[in-house]
């Protein structure tokens, strides 16, 4: 499953990797406008995440990193967007994995610098979709979710072995 994280429109694409393969499974995104109080929007996309990690069972959560650009504030909502997201995989005990907008890109279209046009036109492709996808969170999503299932096993293992917890040192 991959995330495009953020406070307002967090956007997820589910897909299935059968070798050479992938297709798209499910893909979307889940509203947390403003207007209600902050803890009430995390607690829907935490609530709205783990649905549909329930639905899905993936095997992964594939996140698209943070990126600071000049608005700190929005880098804030989206920390703490992606936050609530790691939380309700943790619960499940799906494993996480980072990568960076350039490497979704890289993955997606060939290039780190790719717009956002062609992004979806992409994913789309990739994925044997009949129109590209409308919204730009649900297609990033997809995207993120395509670079993740486009990583070799070893590599994958290698980031998993990383991320686990070392015991404490006494």
């Amino acid at each position: 499953m991959g995330i495009d994280p953020g406070l307002a429109n967090t956007g997820f694409g589910v897909v299935q990797a059968a070798g050479s393969k992938t297709s798209a499974l499910d893909g979307g995104v889940i509203e947390a406008p403003k207007g209600p109080a902050l803890e009430r929007r995390l607690e829907r996309i935490h609530s709205s995440v783990g649905e549909l990690l329930d639905w899905h069972e993936p095997e992964a959560v594939a996140l698209e990193d943070l990126y600071f650009g000049k608005n700190v504030r929005s880098a804030m909502g989206v920390g703490q967007a992606r936050g609530v997201v790691m939380l309700a995989a943790a619960q499940r005990m799906i494993p996480c994995f980072d990568y960076t907008p350039q490497a979704v890109k890289m993955s997606v279209c060939g290039s780190g610098a790719a717009a956002k046009e062609q992004v979806k036109e992409m994913v789309a492709a990739l994925l044997g979709l009949p129109t590209v996808p409308s919204s730009e969170h649900a297609a990033d999503a997809l995207a993120v979710a395509i670079c993740h299932a486009s990583q070799s096993p070893e590599m994958i293992r290698f980031s998993r072995a990383q991320a686990e917890p070392r015991e404490a040192v006494r």
